[in-house]
């Protein structure tokens, strides 16, 4: 078998490509978030806050003057996390849709920072003006710094999407 043709890889049900994409890459933006919090000191949010947001939208509240301030409900922190990787799977699902699964035999770096770029857009022009925190973080504190983190969170999640396509393909050879 020649190393650039990796059949496993193709037999590989789109499904299963997406899940194993999104959680590898979902995982390494979790080590990404403790090593900021706990070895750097940066704050970051709580994905309580996202299970409160979604919570509260089963009553019909989808927007809030500032989440944090928002009736904590029960069990939003397991909620957060579970929507925290169901998104994670869902993005993972999105790159293979727009790349297709030949990507995975060989897999390449742009496509995925892009992706993942583009993914950006769901948490500064959805969820933070849905939290209180205007279009683009504006109504925050450090707009520009809130931006800035949340490109970087996203491009190590795009890192985590290209360095979960390497393993897959490595793991089928």
């Amino acid at each position: 078998m020649s190393n650039d043709l990796h059949p496993p890889l193709l037999s590989l049900s789109p499904w299963l490509a997406a899940a194993l994409l999104g959680l590898g890459a979902t995982a390494l933006f979790d080590v990404w978030l403790w090593v900021l919090k706990t070895q750097l000191g940066v704050p970051t949010a709580s994905f309580g806050l996202i299970g409160r947001w979604v919570g509260h939208m089963a009553s019909g509240r989808f927007v809030h003057a500032a989440i944090a301030r928002a009736q904590p409900l029960r069990h939003e922190l397991a909620l957060g996390w579970l929507l925290h990787y169901a998104v994670g799977l869902a993005f993972g699902a999105g790159l293979l849709a727009w790349q297709g699964l030949a990507w995975l035999q060989q897999p390449s770096l742009g496509p995925a920072l892009g992706f993942s770029l583009a993914t950006v857009l769901l948490p500064l022009g959805l969820m933070q003006p849905a939290w209180g925190g205007g279009l683009f973080a504006r109504k925050t504190a450090t707009p520009l710094q809130s931006c800035l983190r949340s490109l970087l969170n996203h491009l190590v999640f795009g890192l985590g999407l290209y360095l979960t396509a390497l393993a897959l393909r490595q793991l089928s050879g």
